[in-house]
């Protein structure tokens, strides 16, 4: 599904380049399992969102499904991200003023999805996450564990194969947390392809798989056995 080959990512910070991504190569399988780990300012979060297409490498290259996404334009990227990947962030990026049902809606409402099949899907998002009885709460009515919940029937209501989710317990208390978990790994379970950047060692360790990033590259990149 997913294959990275010589990934390079610079930043220009002040008066120093940083390399974020430094000869990046990664292959990912369809439903697989990865936590990305490894200290603050190794490239974990670059790579994810170089492999959400949220932003472009200086060089290398990338294909997602076998498409060299590397050339496309940024409206062509853009509609690949909108139907195939799915984002879980740790401060939610809910829309303030709009209900829960209405923040999962925007994704369809953005895809031209008639009203009656939005209203159908997002009650079933609803429902999955276990939110049916706030539907019609912002999200300053509900909890962060409740937030992260809406965002990830929001992250999933587009039907995508890739879930990337970056610290998405950072923001949560424990047993927050483990609700969060057990969803997307639920969803995982269901075939969806799942890669969480976490600090978390506990959390890193219940993936199938792990990488560790140091200094922009991969320095591991292991099978695990999942912690329960």
């Amino acid at each position: 599904m997913i294959e990275l080959s010589h990934i390079h990512r610079r930043f220009q910070v002040g008066d120093q380049q940083v390399h974020a991504l430094n000869d990046v190569n990664l292959s990912i399988a369809p439903g697989e399992y990865v936590s990305v780990m490894g200290p603050s300012g190794s490239g974990k979060s670059t790579l994810l969102h170089a492999i959400g297409l949220l932003d472009r490498p200086d060089s290398g290259t990338y294909l997602l499904n076998k498409r060299d996404v590397t050339a496309l334009t940024d409206k062509e990227q853009a509609e690949i991200r909108s139907r195939t990947i799915g984002f879980v962030f740790q401060f939610f990026h809910l829309v303030p003023r709009l209900s829960a049902a209405d923040n999962i809606a925007l994704p369809l409402l953005l895809a031209g999805i008639p009203p009656h099949e939005r209203q159908q899907r997002v009650a079933r998002a609803l429902d999955a996450v276990n939110l049916s009885d706030r539907a019609e709460h912002r999200p300053e009515q509900l909890s962060g564990g409740q937030r992260q919940r809406v965002a990830i029937a929001r992250a999933t209501i587009m039907q995508p194969a890739l879930i990337l989710a970056d610290e998405p317990t950072g923001n949560l208390d424990r047993a927050s947390g483990q609700d969060v978990i057990a969803l997307l790994e639920k969803l995982n379970a269901q075939g969806l392809t799942l890669i969480i950047v976490t600090h978390d060692i506990e959390i890193g360790r219940r993936a199938r798989r792990g990488v560790r990033m140091l200094d922009g590259r991969i320095d591991s990149d292991t099978r695990q056995s999942p912690s329960p």
